[in-house]
């Protein structure tokens, strides 16, 4: 079982996780996007030595910038998806060019995902589902054991990532999409920005998607 706390982070209001797995205690960060005092001070709180990973959905600067940081202060390992690791050292990619980003700090990933690749936090088995579209190598971290889905920049409440920047595609975003909803029973779904919302609910109520 899990426990999940929420930090919206930056100017973009990047939302970035805590995820607990009760059990053991054990911890991982999900897209530090940007410092955030309550996030580190939370972080203290629980323990710098109970995290053990900092999983990325995506490669874009919203979502890694701060990811350094809080590798060094807890020692985390970097999650993310092969297709999206060159992102953490390109910033062009990442898109902090883009936004006037002058100073960013390159990072390494020290664990890369394919699609249906698991991890395990403390108890708890984490799927990682390769969902392509809002980036080459976007994906979506689940717990299948308590139905949760960290959608990153691919799903939101009513609406879905944009797929305009470099590497994005509409129509993978389309299957992606159809990959997720069409996932057996309902999930509370964790996005990247935004409110919290659940699979029955966006099936019934996102314009993006069709079952």
């Amino acid at each position: 079982m899990i426990k999940v706390e929420t930090f919206p982070v930056g100017y973009i209001a990047t939302n970035c996780y805590i995820v607990t797995d009760t059990a053991t205690g054990r911890n991982a960060v999900v897209d530090p996007g940007y410092k955030s005092e309550d996030l580190i001070n939370r972080i203290k709180e629980l323990g710098v030595d109970t995290f053990d990973y900092i999983f990325l959905t995506h490669g874009h600067f919203d979502h890694i910038w701060y990811a350094g940081d809080i590798q060094n202060l807890t020692d985390a390992k970097i999650v993310i998806s092969t297709l999206d690791a060159p992102f953490l050292s390109d910033n062009v990619l990442n898109l902090s060019a883009n936004f006037g980003v002058r100073s960013f700090p390159e990072i390494e990933a020290d664990i890369t995902l394919k699609d249906g690749d698991t991890l395990k936090l403390g108890e708890t088995e984490f799927t990682f589902l390769c969902t392509s579209g809002h980036t080459q190598g976007s994906g979506c971290y689940i717990s299948f054991a308590d139905n949760v889905v960290f959608s990153g920049d691919t799903l939101f409440r009513q609406s879905m990532g944009r797929t305009d920047f470099i590497t994005g595609d509409s129509l993978e975003m389309m299957n992606s999409l159809k990959r997720i909803t069409r996932l057996q029973g309902d999930f509370v779904v964790y996005p990247g920005h935004g409110e919290a919302t659940s699979l029955d609910y966006e099936r019934k109520n996102n314009p993006y998607v069709s079952e």
